[in-house]
């Protein structure tokens, strides 16, 4: 599941007519990285949660046969391929729409009849995750022997702990696998249990959405999904997995802009030009 109902309102006003999803990192969308990271996990079933003015991300998962009979034509196969790498296969897709950006747990219970009775992952698009195994695998492999709900988690300094749900872990925090007792939704500093932040990747058992259905606001007046999670601990397992890798908040401009940077970097036909580039910009040189 991806929910991508968000108003984007910090990327104004690159986001006044396109999603923030759509904005691109190097040469591809951030929700494309979010659906190739799912791919390369063994997911087979796709499902978006929308609002309005979201149909451009349709679209982008969608066949266009004048810009394909375009480029056959013109012999560009390198560019076809590229397009049709991308391409999700019929009968993979659905669509619900978010009437009102009620907040990421509305968005999850929005999708409920689409979900059914089985566990689900989630993928936050804002969260770009860059590693050697993608993240979402990481966190099934270890799902598979612990089942119930899991959550990605990433450690962040004390001071930002307003910016994220953070996880009360209960006995050994130290290893990859860490079991949850508890999680507040933003809370400050002095009121954070540990610096143990959830980041944008979940895997959920489908009663979340019995809490869901309850629509109690949380934090920021939203039905946030780190409270219904909240009301399943002790019916069921439930863990947070340290993953391997390096985690961008594209919900940033910051974030946005080192993701950019570390995407590029990490290909060969970009890199050189990028760390000429860098090196010239740290000696001030035009």
């Amino acid at each position: 599941m991806f929910p991508v109902g968000g108003l984007g309102t910090r990327f104004l006003p690159a986001t006044k007519a396109m999603p923030k999803e759509m904005l691109t990192v190097v040469d591809k969308p951030l929700i494309q990285y979010a659906v190739e990271e799912a791919r390369a996990a063994g997911i087979e079933e796709f499902i978006f949660v929308t609002g309005r003015g979201k149909t451009v991300i349709e679209d982008h998962f969608d066949y266009s046969y004048e810009l394909n009979d375009m480029l056959n034509q013109r012999g560009k196969q390198a560019e076809l391929d590229v397009i049709e790498a991308s391409m999700l296969d019929p009968g993979q897709v659905g669509y619900t729409r978010q009437q009102e950006p009620l907040g990421l747990g509305h968005a999850v219970w929005c999708a409920r009849n689409m979900v059914g009775d089985e566990p689900f992952a989630v993928l936050l698009a804002d969260d770009l995750i860059l590693s050697e195994e993608p993240c979402l695998k990481q966190l099934i492999d270890a799902w598979g022997a612990t089942g119930g709900n899991m959550i990605a988690a990433m450690e962040v300094p004390i001071e930002q702990t307003d910016r994220y749900g953070i996880i009360e872990p209960t006995g050994d925090a130290n290893g990859r696998l860490v079991e949850v007792c508890g999680l507040i939704e933003k809370p400050t500093p002095d009121e954070a249990p540990s610096n143990l932040a959830v980041i944008g990747r979940y895997i959920l058992m489908p009663e979340v959405f019995d809490s869901l259905s309850r629509h109690q606001r949380g934090a920021g007046n939203e039905i946030q999904l780190t409270d219904a999670l909240s009301a399943m601990i002790g019916s069921a397992p439930f863990h947070g997995f340290r993953f391997e890798g390096r985690r961008f908040d594209c919900g940033s401009r910051s974030g946005f802009v080192q993701a950019n940077i570390a995407c590029a970097l990490a290909r060969d036909d970009l890199r050189d030009d990028i760390v000429e580039f860098i090196s010239r910009v740290g000696k001030d040189e035009p």
